[in-house]
């Protein structure tokens, strides 16, 4: 039997992102929470813990938000449970992702310091035969 590139971890960790994406952006309709999404999911390898990643779009509101998934998240663990072929439902524990607010922070230092990112950077010129890039 062939193996597969991914770990079961893995699978359920995706399928969690998604049901728990559901749940919230339900939530956030219902006005229960601010705007939010889910960014990561990681799973233990017993499935007994589930660490949520997410984003706010508004950095002022992630404490708050993260104040209402956690009054929230028994209820998600209950519908997650309906809705997954799992033999246990993970109790859900949420983080703020501060990994957007890093990569801006590196991002402007970058800018500050007169380095331009590599998503910025222009095509090279051609060389005089018209092939490759000048080189000095």
């Amino acid at each position: 039997m062939a193996r597969t590139p991914f770990k079961r971890t893995d699978r359920v960790a995706a399928e969690l992102r998604r049901e728990v994406g559901l749940l919230v952006h339900q939530a956030v309709r219902d006005a229960l929470l601010p705007e939010l999404s889910v960014s990561d999911v990681e799973v233990t390898r017993d499935f007994s813990h589930a660490t949520v990643y997410f984003t706010v779009l508004d950095n002022d509101s992630a404490g708050p938000a993260l104040a209402m998934l956690k009054e929230l998240g028994r209820e998600f663990r209950m519908q997650l449970a309906r809705r997954l072929r799992l033999r246990t439902t993970p109790e859900l524990h949420f983080r703020y992702d501060t990994s957007v607010e890093q990569g801006e922070r590196i991002d402007h230092l970058l800018r500050q310091a007169g380095v331009t990112p590599a998503a910025d950077d222009p095509e090279p010129e051609p060389g005089p035969d018209g092939t490759g890039p000048v080189r000095n």
